[in-house]
């Protein structure tokens, strides 16, 4: 004892080596941080009911008598006959080493020395399911995303319902590799769900475990992943028949190969989509189209290298397909979607959006209309080739179209817009034109023709050309509107407007008119006054010449109106109190953003609105002060407020 009290920090008591043997094993400890899915079990104190001797030769000994020493084939027939998951994640949490050993053991390794069904701890105590449900969805973004978490994953969620979805978004940061992969496969056979996106390290090696060993994966995303190759696509089109959804996006090293390896094998696939893959060509469209056409219907051909012989495949083959994407596909031509439309075979074609494709002419596009019976919606982008005639011609065929839009089509005028208005039948209900510079503002002179009936959504966004003479003549044609947009038309007046106005004979529902900076409070009273008891959002946005006076008679006239949005309008606190004031206003959404007029004097308004609101933007409202916008919040808690 004396020895022990006259210590100074000398050989007596310390030798200077090491206690650990191996300088590995001076990292076998591990933090995994406070996102892991191991459970820690609540521990206790210990009671020291011996006095202890520091003793360089018991502590030595002690050391030796560890369960580290064992081996791993050791450790691992210990850890398989764990009782339950509890007890396996409190194991995982004392190394690396042990954890990397129980992400290895796979379920059917494991001893069953207790019932099929475990206690999730975090549940309190109730039953769930058992893990082949998969009910469990678990992301890993950036520098999160590594091999030990993925293990973590892995070993924690086995016993709790299982993993049934994983995403992974990589990044510079990230550390996955092929191991960690491995790890969900052994453990994770539920899975339903797989999505990996910049993954540049991982390769074939760590997937074909998932292929091989979570044969239940219903939905397949990969996205920038160069390393992963058709080895991969046919594993997994031969292990996992339950595949639906599959998506490869930016993935050079899938190919033909793979492609056809899904149309061989997955009979259950009802959506795909491919882009930008440089490998893929005509023969892997054709080997996927001419096997699995007659169960696909989700289909999306983006950034390809195919010519004609793959759209003509899709046109005989694609029985069963509902909605078909083509884009930017440049070495296709006017011809591919000629035989495309006569192929007879997209009749449950409902939805078509076709992009930069300069195959999509006046000639290719009528022969879609005839070819596709049940078209519903169709929105073409970008098409350099596309004219009046030809619009007109697709409208008079596809007599089933309800929906159409069209964005940068610059060889659309206003004759073109009359005649497919004209010729649309009784079926077309949504107009949508966005970025079109072929409209000229001149005097018509429509001739006297039926009107459109059907036609209840219109929207024009940022078509310069597009003036008060066409707001003219589409008010002649089309009478039963109740949405309009004209975003961002700076050519349009009052004068224009108000004649559109004018000739809605139904009633406007939803008024979008951002950017349109030549209205005045005379055509907004006009509007409150017309179709103030059937308007219910109206978007003022960027109306500088929209004033108080607007604001005024939406007060007296809009009772059903829920959605306002007067951002950077020349309102001001007189404004918002006239708002306040209305009896029958009800208003859900409120923007003043940019309103430089409003002040503080406006709070005990904003309060009293604020009793039915449930959305307040005052961003961007200078002479608002902190102090309102904190009173504000503690007044109406139930709003969401941006300031």
């Amino acid at each position: 004892m004396s020895k022990v009290l006259r210590f100074t920090g000398g050989e007596d008591f310390y030798s200077g080596r090491s206690i650990y043997q191996s300088p590995k094993e001076a990292n076998l400890f591990l933090s995994l941080g406070n996102h892991v899915d191991v459970y820690f079990p609540p521990s206790k104190r210990s009671r020291i009911s011996a006095p202890f001797v520091f003793s360089e030769d018991l502590f030595e000994q002690k050391r030796q008598d560890t369960i580290e020493v064992l081996p791993d084939e050791c450790l691992f027939e210990i850890f398989r006959r764990l009782p339950g998951g509890q007890e396996r994640s409190a194991c995982a949490c004392v190394s690396k080493r042990w954890l990397n050993l129980l992400s290895n053991i796979c379920p059917n390794e494991r001893s069953s020395g207790k019932s099929q069904n475990n206690l999730d701890p975090t549940c309190g105590g109730e039953e769930v399911s058992s893990e082949d449900d998969g009910f469990l969805s678990r992301s890993l973004e950036g520098k999160k995303a590594t091999d030990i978490r993925l293990a973590a994953i892995a070993v924690g969620t086995a016993d709790r319902g299982g993993l049934g979805k994983l995403s992974i978004r990589g990044s510079k940061l990230s550390h996955v590799t092929s191991l960690g992969l491995g790890a969900i496969a052994r453990s994770c056979p539920s899975l339903k769900a797989l999505s990996l996106w910049h993954l540049p390290s991982v390769g074939d090696e760590g997937l074909l475990e998932v292929a091989n060993g979570c044969h239940q994966l219903e939905k397949l995303d990969l996205c920038q992943c160069p390393n992963i190759t058709n080895k991969f696509l046919v594993a997994v089109a031969r292990n996992c028949p339950n595949l639906t959804d599959i998506s490869i996006e930016s993935c050079s090293s899938i190919g033909n190969e793979g492609l056809a390896a899904v149309g061989q094998f997955c009979q259950n696939l009802k959506s795909i989509s491919i882009k930008n893959c440089p490998s893929v060509g005509d023969q892997g469209i054709v080997g996927l189209i001419s096997r699995a056409g007659s169960a696909l219907t989700k289909f999306k051909l983006q950034a390809l290298n195919i010519t004609d012989v793959s759209l003509a495949v899709i046109g005989h083959y694609a029985t069963a397909v509902t909605d078909l994407t083509l884009a930017s596909l440049h070495n296709v031509t006017e011809r591919g979607f000629w035989v495309m439309g006569n192929g007879h075979g997209l009749q449950r074609l409902r939805s078509l959006i076709v992009t930069a494709c300069r195959g999509a002419t006046d000639l290719g596009l009528e022969s879609l209309g005839k070819g596709c019976p049940n078209l519903k919606q169709l929105c073409i982008r970008s098409s350099a080739f596309l004219s009046d005639g030809g619009l007109v011609s697709f409208m008079k065929s596809a007599r089933s179209l309800e929906s159409l839009q069209l964005e940068e089509c610059h060889r659309i005028t206003l004759a073109g817009l009359y005649g497919l208005v004209v010729g649309c039948g009784d079926k077309l209900k949504s107009l949508a034109l966005t970025n079109c510079w072929g409209f000229k503002d001149f005097d018509f002179g429509s001739p006297q023709v039926s009107p459109c009936k059907s036609l209840r959504s219109f929207s024009v966004r940022n078509c310069p050309g597009f003036g008060d003479a066409c707001l003219v003549a589409l008010g002649k044609i089309c009478p039963h509107l109740q949405q309009v947009e004209l975003s961002g038309l700076t050519g349009i007046t009052d004068e224009g407007l108000l004649r559109l106005l004018e000739c809605c004979e139904a009633g406007l529902v939803k008024v979008n008119l951002s950017g349109c900076i030549n209205l005045t409070d005379q055509v907004v009273s006009a509007m409150a006054k017309l179709h103030g008891r059937t308007l219910e959002v109206l978007i003022l946005d960027g109306c500088t010449k929209v004033s108080d006076l607007g604001l005024l008679a939406i007060a007296e006239n809009c009772q059903l109106l829920s959605d306002l949005d007067v951002s950077k309008c020349a309102i001001s606190d007189f404004g918002l109190m006239a708002l306040a004031r209305s009896s029958q206003l009800s208003l859900q959404v409120l923007s003043v953003s940019g309103c430089s007029l409003v002040s503080d004097k406006c709070l005990p308004a904003l309060k009293k609105v604020g009793h039915t609101l449930l959305g307040l933007n005052l961003q961007h409202c200078t002479a608002i002060s902190t102090r309102s916008v904190d009173l504000l919040l503690e007044e109406l808690w139930r709003c969401d407020i941006l300031a």
